[in-house]
């Protein structure tokens, strides 16, 4: 590898599929710190409809239909830029949301598949939240909270595994997350279209302008395979209606913000002046949320610092096949976390 590689780096959300291509300069050692600066990226390609979701789980097909003309274009458009994209890819990380209790398929499919299809060397298979930490902190301890359509917190202290909370999904959990935000918008609007105690005029507008007549939601929400998403489309709204006074949706991030303090708190690994970062698309509502955040975390983790994020769970995915490829990846390999496989042969370490 002494004259670089190719390494791909693949985020599965709630709200999409990103895939990016970087090279790696060096060899062993290029990468020692595994942040997100050790690898460069060259291009990406981006989905707006997330992965299919059955009942075998994440479906590896669907992702592999879109993954593998995805890299190749970009390999062969970055081709001229350094190494040849005829060698193949030194190593693939996969974060994916829910790839703790429903990657089965993912582990199953993903190996011999990318093998055959482009060559990879090495393949991480990582959660969402693994990805997202790797992209905020680099291989540093601390705790992360990624929160986006759904919400999880992870710590380590890189001499034991991973400490996680929450992340169940929209259903059983996710709380404070885009989901719940926006569910929790919804129904207080549905109780002032009822007339019942908690509910929000401003709320209620809003769901009227962007999804029409209330009684029309269930017919909207209920049959749809991307409900999480829908329901955290809502959560800007609920931002904005807090910004203009509403009383019941400030309630709501103020909740919002104490569940994200709880998940944190019950991750981060214990000493003095612990880094803290907040990763994922739905900080980026800005003060409604972050002002209680802070005052919740300011009283759960007294001794924490917050940073910000150094990069995205894209960035993250790079830099964990970045030193996957390179033999300097430090994270916690845990199953269901983070899970790497040796291609050739196919070993699992």
């Amino acid at each position: 590898m002494s004259g670089g590689a190719w390494v791909l780096g693949v985020d599965s959300g709630g709200s999409g599929l990103r895939i990016a291509l970087g090279a790696v300069p060096g060899g062993a050692g290029a990468s020692a710190a595994g942040d997100p600066g050790g690898v460069r990226a060259v291009g990406s390609v981006e989905f707006g409809e997330p992965v299919r979701t059955g009942a075998g789980g994440i479906d590896a097909g669907h992702l592999l239909e879109r993954l593998v003309p995805a890299a190749e274009g970009l390999l062969r458009r970055a081709g001229a830029d350094g190494p040849t994209a005829e060698a193949g890819l030194a190593a693939v990380a996969v974060g994916a949301a829910g790839m703790t209790t429903l990657g089965d398929d993912l582990r199953a499919t993903l190996p011999d598949a990318l093998r055959r299809s482009l060559g990879a060397g090495r393949l991480a298979l990582a959660a969402d939240a693994v990805t997202a930490y790797a992209g905020a902190l680099g291989q540093r301890p601390g705790a992360v909270v990624a929160a986006g359509t759904g919400l999880i917190a992870v710590g380590t202290d890189l001499s034991g595994g991973w400490r996680r909370a929450d992340g169940w999904g929209h259903l059983l959990g996710d709380c404070g997350g885009g989901a719940w935000i926006g569910r929790a918008g919804l129904e207080a609007a549905l109780r002032a279209h009822d007339g019942r105690r908690g509910g929000s005029a401003a709320l209620l507008a809003r769901v009227e302008a962007v999804f029409g007549p209330p009684a029309s939601l269930p017919g909207r929400l209920y049959p749809r395979t991307d409900r999480a998403a829908v329901l955290a489309s809502f959560a800007p709204e609920v931002a904005r209606c807090a910004t203009a006074g509403d009383p019941v949706a400030a309630g709501i991030l103020a909740r919002a913000a104490r569940h994200v303090a709880e998940a944190v708190s019950a991750v981060c690994p214990p000493g003095a002046d612990r880094e803290v970062a907040l990763a994922g698309g739905l900080f980026r509502m800005g003060d409604p949320l972050l002002v209680p955040l802070r005052a919740e975390l300011a009283e759960h983790l007294p001794h924490a610092r917050t940073v910000a994020a150094a990069g995205d769970p894209l960035d993250g995915a790079l830099a964990v096949a970045a030193a996957l490829a390179t033999g300097t990846l430090r994270l916690p390999r845990e199953p269901g976390m983070l899970e790497t496989i040796t291609l050739l042969p196919a070993t699992r370490t």
